[in-house]
């Protein structure tokens, strides 16, 4: 991945802010942390994606547009573009936030993608950005399309909600393992009623799989 990039960046001081996460400025003062430049690459990438939605589907509505999108910017899709990208053995963390297993969050990893997109925008302008989300983002668009627009969360909320049934309400019932390791298992409920259970090595993955195991098992309930 450095290499790569490297070869992209012509100002590598913005590519070394783009990796640098907050806790290694708070170790190593006086440095840039990634954070500005995550959010001017969290508006571009929407803009940019939001743009080329626009024009490949033109007979789809707003509704499926927005889903589409979500699917392509979310976390998970991010940190996986960015694992492929080997984005986690670059940051700049603390010691600690090593320890705590920083390299391999999926919420850090997606992060730094956002501000490696604003730090290239910054560094070679709209186009070179746009060929760079076209062909780390988009290039599996058709395949996405196959897949459901809504996570397993939201999907859960409205079959919840079409029974007039109070929001799903989410539970770590256990954490386990060291600090770098961690495995969460959570419960999702409703009325008071465990409607299903999942592990994950966050909150986030294991809220998702809960709410998957309990729209399964409401499916199978019919």
């Amino acid at each position: 991945m450095a290499d790569s990039l490297k070869i992209i960046f012509k100002n590598q001081n913005l590519l070394k802010t783009a990796l640098t996460h907050k806790s290694w400025v708070n170790e190593h003062q006086g440095s840039a942390t990634n954070e500005r430049l995550e959010f001017l690459g969290d508006a571009i990438l929407e803009f940019i994606v939001s743009e080329a939605l626009y024009q490949k589907f033109p007979g789809k509505d707003e509704g499926y547009l927005t889903a589409l999108r979500a699917n392509l910017v979310n976390t998970k899709n991010l940190a996986r573009v960015g694992k492929k990208m080997g984005v986690g053995n670059e940051l700049l963390l603390s010691k600690g936030e090593k320890e705590a297993g920083g390299k391999d969050n999926i919420g850090l990893i997606a992060n730094t993608v956002e501000a490696i997109i604003g730090a290239l925008y910054l560094d070679q302008g709209l186009a070179k950005t746009r060929d760079f989300i076209e062909k780390k983002l988009l290039a599996d668009l058709e395949e996405k399309t196959k897949e459901p627009l809504k996570d397993a969360k939201s999907r859960l909320q409205e079959a919840v909600q079409a029974k007039n049934l109070p929001a799903p309400r989410y539970q770590v019932l256990e954490a386990s393992g060291p600090d770098h390791q961690k495995q969460f298992e959570v419960g999702v409920f409703t009325n008071g009623e465990i409607l299903g259970k999942g592990s994950g090595k966050n909150k986030a993955e294991a809220e998702q799989r809960a709410a998957d195991q309990a729209r399964v098992k409401r499916a199978k309930a019919r």
